[in-house]
């Protein structure tokens, strides 16, 4: 096993998920839903926690599980997470009605995203959370850079494909459209970007609040 290697299951064994979390997971899973790792969702809980996040937009309700984890480093946060499936929305009613969320803080959506989005107010959420269609992932974070206020946040949870983005031999078009959306957001001076490895992978895109 490499160096890196045994730093990534070390992260990963090193990672508590709380058990309202895992729980969530567990039932994800047996919907076929693929649920964000525990590695990305702790690092999800601190950026809203530092960043003190009182609005959230998820695109992509993975059955509860990355909204909890939000939910979890920002606990009197508004959540509003948008899935086409109803039965992946309907797991995470169930979900957050288990960790005690009160009502009031999550609002759920079923729809496309690109159909949702458009309608929502610019620059009036503090984290917006990007884990749905891999082919219509620079459309989504486009439409999340919008929504985000100064000096909020993008996070892009799977972004290395498995691995795929780093090997240079692949060039499908969802490969191609993840290493695209790193090195063109890595280059603007309209964000400040960071690529995690960790887990699956997490792109973190902060806009440059103006003077």
């Amino acid at each position: 096993m490499s160096d890196h290697d045994a730093n990534r299951r070390f992260a990963a064994e090193a990672t508590v998920e709380p058990e309202h979390i895992a729980r969530a997971r567990a039932h994800a899973l047996e919907l076929g839903a693929s649920p964000i790792s525990p590695e990305v969702g702790a690092q999800c809980a601190l950026i809203a926690a530092v960043g003190r996040a009182m609005n959230i937009v998820e695109i992509g309700t993975g059955a509860g599980v990355s909204g909890l984890w939000l939910m979890h480093g920002a606990p009197r946060a508004t959540l509003t997470t948008i899935d086409s499936e109803p039965e992946h929305l309907g797991a995470a009613r169930r979900a957050f009605a288990e960790a005690k969320v009160p009502p009031a803080r999550a609002r759920f959506i079923t729809g496309r995203a690109a159909d949702v989005l458009p309608r929502m107010n610019e620059a009036s959420y503090d984290i917006v959370l990007v884990d749905a269609d891999p082919a219509g992932v620079i459309e989504y974070v486009e439409h999340g850079l919008e929504l985000v206020r100064p000096g909020g946040t993008v996070l892009v949870p799977r972004v290395l494909a498995g691995g795929a983005v780093a090997d240079p031999v692949k060039r499908d078009p969802v490969v191609s459209a993840y290493r695209s959306l790193i090195q063109e957001t890595q280059a603007s001076p309209a964000v400040i970007g960071a690529l995690s490895i960790v887990g699956e992978g997490l792109l973190q895109l902060t806009t440059v609040e103006g003077d």
